[in-house]
């Protein structure tokens, strides 16, 4: 194992910076910039201004990069790609409140008809959700309803003292479904939706143009990771997916779908059922149009994003 690499006053670290060949037009600007964010949030921005080692590949194949610079990197380009990249998060977190809470309703709705406490009742759920246990070591002998129910619980004990949460509990021991989703995150609404019965499922799929509840609940599942990404603040611009969705088949095949683009379309698509009269998307073209740094010697594009040449005239975006 190699030691841990020695602590660097903010000076040291820019000056080694500066060593490596990244230009710095503002010295005071730069060390309040690694005071304020950190040398390692930023290297993430810097990562792709660095020289690639033509002579070397990773295991994968892959271009290594080397520890210095292409000519004519700029710290300024590494400010501006982060300030782009955390306009774009906000973005993101802007429409996935508006999908959050408008699934949390339509699961609500859908299956409170069915009984009130549907989201505590197996028989309103699908039976692989209910009955299946896990195999997994951690979950042994657990359902996935079992291990929903305890995160549940466990929101529902954060939010205890919540005056809608007092009062369910004194006057009638649980919470009825419209009243709990206001506890649950994102990543509880969507295991819920996996669990779900196929029939409620297309239900809901149907309504914002979906293949089927299968592939909305995968749509969930990513944009939940992109949720994630965004509400912790990492970096989400150029970042790999991990959680993917399949494009949909009418879709422009040149769509990358373990790159964030894909994901801002089908935020796109949800939000054009949700709130037509948004201007987000045009928000959103603005944003990649004008705040993405054009940098001098090119080493990052938009590419890294997922976008194709020509996305801004596709029907979603209009």
């Amino acid at each position: 194992m190699k030691p841990l690499k020695p602590w660097l006053s903010f000076a040291d670290q820019l000056q080694q910076l500066q060593s490596r060949g990244l230009h710095v037009d503002n010295r005071a600007a730069a060390l309040d910039y690694l005071e304020r964010l950190g040398y390692y949030r930023l290297s993430g921005y810097w990562y792709p201004l660095r020289a690639i080692d033509q002579a070397a590949s990773n295991t994968q194949g892959k271009a290594v990069r080397t520890d210095s610079f292409a000519a004519g990197s700029r710290f300024e380009d590494v400010v501006r790609l982060y300030v782009f990249d955390k306009k774009l998060r906000l973005l993101a977190l802007d429409a996935l409140e508006r999908i959050e809470m408008a699934v949390r309703v339509d699961v609500a709705h859908l299956l409170g008809k069915r009984d009130p406490g549907a989201h505590e009742n197996p028989a309103c759920l699908h039976g692989n959700f209910t009955k299946k246990v896990s195999t997994k070591r951690a979950d042994a002998g657990k359902t996935q309803h079992q291990l929903w129910l305890s995160k549940y619980q466990s929101m529902l004990q954060r939010a205890r003292k919540e005056p809608f949460v007092v009062h369910h509990q004194q006057q009638y021991g649980a919470m009825p479904i419209w009243a709990a989703i206001e506890v649950w995150d994102f990543g509880l609404l969507s295991k819920l939706f996996s669990g779900m019965q196929y029939a409620d499922q297309q239900a809901i799929a149907s309504l914002y143009g979906a293949a089927d509840g299968q592939t909305f609940a995968k749509w969930l599942r990513s944009l939940n990771f992109i949720r994630n990404v965004s509400a912790h603040h990492s970096r989400l611009w150029n970042i790999n997916v991990l959680e993917l969705s399949p494009v949909p088949a009418s879709w422009p095949v040149r769509i990358n779908n373990a790159r964030p683009f894909l994901y801002f379309c089908l935020m796109q698509q949800l939000l054009k059922v949700i709130c037509p009269n948004s201007s987000w998307g045009q928000r959103f073209k603005n944003l990649l149009s004008d705040d993405f740094p054009a940098v001098s010697n090119q080493t990052i594009s938009l590419a890294e994003l997922g976008v194709f040449v020509g996305w801004e005239e596709w029907e979603l975006w209009q």
